[in-house]
C-alpha cells in the first residue's frame, strides 16, 4: 500500500535571498531568543528555517525512513507575497522552477503545487499556465493574500483559472489578518493558534460568500485538518440557521460545504483525525500529510495515526484518496 503525502514543503535558497533582500519592512530573517534562524512579520516569528527545507536529496532519504512513497510538495509562507510585482513574479518563478527540477530529477517520488504572485491577478494567471506547463499538480495558496481574505474580488481572474483546469488548491495559513493586533507575537502564538484561526477563516468567508458554488471544478484542501472547522461545523450551521447574514448568499447548511473540500491529516490526535473525517464525510475527503520539515511536522506521527484507523479508512486517507485527486 503506498503513501502520499500531500501537505509537505520545501524552500530554495534564491528563494530566501530574494525574502532577505526584498521582504522588508513586513519580513526579516533573523534569529529567535532561542538561536534559531527564523522568519518574522513586523517583529513576531513565525516560521524556524531548517536546513532539511532546502535539501531535496535529504528529504527523499527521510521519505524512506518514514515510510512515504511520494510527496506533493508546496512552499510555505510567506510565500511570494512580498516585494514589488517583478519580485513577486522572481519569486513565483524560482520556486516553481526548482519544484520542476526536482519532480524530473524524482519522478517517482514528487509532485508540486505551483506557487503564484496573487497580489498581481494579470501576472497570477500567466505564471499558473507557465506552472501547469512545467507540470504543476496544483495551487499552493495561503489563507489570506498580505491581509486580504481570498474571496477579493481582485483576485476573480486567478480563480476562474485554477477552476478551469480543475486543479486541487492547497490552502495553507500564515499569520493572520490582525496578528499584531492580537499579540500574537507572544508565546510564539502564531503557530499553535493563528495558523488555525487562519484557515478557518479563509474557508468559512468562502462558504458564506457562496465560493464554492460559483467554481464546481477546483477541489481545495484545508491545511491541519481544517483548522477548527472539524469542531465548530454544528456552530456555523446554528448560524446560517439564526443569523440572517450567515445565508445572505447560500441555501445550504455549512456543514454540506464541509463536506466537498478535502483535508490533510495533519493533526497531532486520534480523535482529532475521526473528527475531522466524520464531517468530511468520510475517507475519501481525507489525505496524509505530514507538515515536513518545519520544527512541528511530523512525517512518522502522522502517518501512525493514520495507520491506527480501521484498514480500509486508512487505506483512503494514506493513498486513495490523493490517486484519486491529483490523477495519479
Amino acid at each position: 500500500m503506498s503513501v502520499i503525502d500531500v501537505h509537505t514543503h520545501m524552500i530554495s535558497q534564491k528563494w530566501l535571498d530574494l525574502l532577505c533582500k526584498h521582504g522588508a519592512p513586513k519580513y526579516e530573517v533573523k534569529k529567535t531568543k532561542a538561536g534559531q534562524d527564523s522568519i518574522f512579520m513586523w517583529g513576531a516569528p513565525f516560521m524556524t528555517l531548517f536546513p532539511e527545507m532546502l535539501d531535496f536529496d535529504l528529504r527523499i532519504q527521510n521519505m524512506d525512513k518514514a515510510g512515504v512513497d511520494l510527496a506533493v510538495v508546496s512552499l510555505t509562507c510567506p510565500s511570494a507575497y512580498w516585494g514589488s510585482e517583478d519580485i513577486s513574479v522572481q519569486a513565483s518563478t524560482v520556486m516553481n522552477t526548482v519544484m520542476a527540477e526536482q519532480q524530473d530529477k524524482y519522478p517517482e517520488r514528487l509532485r508540486w503545487f505551483a506557487t503564484l504572485p496573487w497580489q498581481y491577478a494579470d501576472k497570477a494567471v500567466e505564471t499558473l499556465h507557465a506552472a501547469v506547463k512545467a507540470g504543476a499538480a496544483g495551487v499552493f495558496v495561503t489563507a489570506n493574500i498580505d491581509e486580504k481574505s481570498l474571496t477579493a474580488p481582485e483576485f476573480t481572474p486567478i480563480w476562474d483559472a485554477i477552476d478551469a483546469y480543475g486543479l486541487p488548491v492547497l490552502i495553507h495559513p500564515t499569520a493572520p489578518q490582525g496578528a499584531s493586533k492580537m499579540e500574537m507575537h507572544e508565546y510564539g502564538l502564531i503557530p499553535p493558534v493563528g495558523f488555525m484561526f487562519d484557515t478557518t477563516l479563509a474557508i468559512s468567508r468562502m462558504i458564506f460568500d457562496g465560493f464554492f458554488d460559483r467554481y464546481k471544478k477546483l477541489n481545495i484542501i484545508a491545511a491541519h485538518g481544517g483548522g477548527t472547522l472539524p469542531y465548530l461545523a454544528g456552530r456555523l450551521d446554528r448560524c446560517h440557521e439564526m443569523i440572517p447574514a450567515c445565508s445572505e448568499k447560500i441555501k445550504d447548511a455549512p456543514s454540506t460545504y464541509l463536506r466537498k473540500i478535502y483535508y490533510d491529516a495533519v493533526v497531532y490526535e486520534k480523535g482529532a483525525l475521526d473528527l475531522c473525517i466524520e464531517v468530511a464525510g468520510g475517507a475519501d475527503r481525507v489525505m496524509y500529510g505530514s507538515d515536513y520539515p518545519h520544527n512541528i511536522g511530523d512525517m512518522a506521527g502522522c502517518l501512525g495515526r493514520v495507520n491506527a484507523l480501521e484498514k480500509s479508512v486508512a487505506s483512503k486517507v494514506k493513498s486513495e484518496t490523493a490517486e484519486r485527486l491529483f490523477g495519479l
